[in-house]
């Protein structure tokens, strides 16, 4: 099967169908028409600017740089986890990357090396898209978790204190508070899993089929994908969270942010 290359011209056709949702941003009279033009502008740097790099990076297929690329986006997005979470950067900067790196470590040999029975688990075309998918679905799924969780302690301060008068250990009386930020992290996941192929088509999945790849096995990259994402996120979250209540609490169990 050949793949249906996209001219410049009709790249370039594409983004005139922009002016649907920017005419309705001016006639609502929104904000949203200069951070829309912006965020287009940098998504598209962006992603010239990296395919560039993966066509290079694809080329050399060195283990050592492979390895090295999942670092740099597991510290972006790290960054990035802190900086939406609103939350201290020297005090969160280690947890919430170790939790990412645990999740990676753990999560994507078992795939590629067991299920995919890969020779090589760090060959540039697996190992970088997957690992790059799973880090972006574990911010993400981290700053809902943090959010949630830091809103929920600071909302219902009283009763958290009054569980630690009352003789609860900081697990016991912070247990609440993580069950929120879970519920909060994973319900809109697991929904998006529930209707997955019925109401919406994956991204991978769609990629891999106009690729050329027969849909029996898209769909079976597709599934080990949304799983990998599945468990890698858990553990990242609940890592974060673990790991975040040795530092989040002072010598009175007061919050720091």
């Amino acid at each position: 099967m050949n793949i249906v290359d996209i001219s410049w011209i009709n790249l370039l056709l594409g983004y005139t169908m922009l002016i649907i949702p920017f005419s309705m941003m001016i006639y609502f009279n929104t904000k949203l028409l200069k951070p829309t033009i912006i965020a287009v502008i940098r998504m598209t740097i962006q992603l010239f600017l990296v395919g560039l790099y993966l066509k290079y990076l694809f080329k050399l297929d060195n283990e050592f740089i492979n390895i090295l690329w999942v670092l740099v986006m597991i510290v972006i997005a790290t960054i990035t986890n802190v900086r939406k979470s609103q939350l201290r950067f020297k005090l969160f900067f280690f947890p919430i990357s170790l939790a990412i790196l645990a999740s990676i470590i753990i999560v994507i040999p078992f795939f590629l090396k067991l299920t995919v029975q890969l020779d090589n688990m760090f060959t540039a075309r697996y190992f970088i898209p997957i690992a790059g998918m799973t880090i972006g679905n574990c911010m993400e799924r981290n700053i809902m978790a943090l959010n949630s969780y830091y809103q929920s302690l600071t909302r219902e301060q009283l009763e958290f204190r009054y569980y630690l008068a009352n003789g609860a250990t900081l697990k016991e009386a912070t247990l609440p508070h993580i069950k929120n930020a879970l519920n909060a992290a994973f319900n809109p996941l697991i929904a998006q899993m529930t209707v997955i192929g019925l109401v919406t088509l994956p991204g991978t999945m769609t990629g891999q089929i106009l690729g050329g790849s027969s849909p029996d096995s898209a769909i079976k990259y597709q599934i080990l994908l949304m799983l990998s994402i599945f468990i890698a996120t858990m553990i990242t979250v609940v890592l974060t969270l673990l790991f975040s209540n040795k530092l989040i609490f002072d010598e009175n169990d007061g919050l720091r942010r």
